[in-house]
């Protein structure tokens, strides 16, 4: 059985809402980074047994949260033994802003995978850019390299745009199915 781990910090609820939706889509296992930076007891050993590891964080003035930027740097024992080698990476991000720099902090997550050799999944999701587009179609943020998602700054996790969960839960299951496949 392919194990999928979604390791992410989340600030306000959000995040955490779009990880859980790339979980159900990948039938993964949720990883939380805490307020403080940190994952709980037996975290780094869960990341090292999966099989493909997606990473998420809110884009915060352009970039990764400082919580999973301390992740990040922390990961350099395991980049060191190489434990993370030609596993199967993904990333995700949600801001306010329609742009808010999104694709900055996807740059973050696959550079990250890059510095330990992991192996990058791409969105695989055709664009919802045409005039009969609506808001709650998938990949409506158009992205490509990951999943996104835009969620009003004075609003809830329950306003969260039903297409951006549902871009969300697809991404999730494709990661799973090309860590499946690499597995064969």
């Amino acid at each position: 059985m392919t194990e999928v781990v979604v390791v992410f910090h989340s600030g306000y609820g959000h995040t955490q809402r779009m990880a859980q939706a790339v979980a159900e889509g990948a039938n993964a296992q949720l990883l939380a980074i805490d307020a403080e930076g940190n994952l709980p007891a037996g975290g780094w050993e869960r990341l090292k047994a999966a099989d493909a590891i997606i990473f998420g964080s809110p884009t915060y003035m352009g970039s990764v949260s400082w919580q999973f930027k301390k992740f990040a740097d922390a990961s350099s024992k395991p980049w060191f033994s190489q434990d993370w080698k030609d596993k199967v990476a993904a990333g995700f991000t949600n801001s306010a802003g329609m742009s808010g720099d999104k694709l900055a902090t996807l740059t973050t997550l696959f550079t990250l995978a890059m510095q330990h050799s992991m192996i990058w999944v791409s969105q695989g999701l055709m664009p919802s850019n045409t005039k009969a587009a609506r808001r709650d179609d998938v990949n409506f943020l158009v992205s490509y390299s990951g999943a996104m998602a835009q969620s009003p700054s004075d609003g809830g996790v329950a306003d969260m745009a039903r297409g951006d969960l549902e871009t969300a839960r697809l991404f999730g299951a494709r990661v799973a199915e090309i860590a499946r496949r690499l597995q064969r």
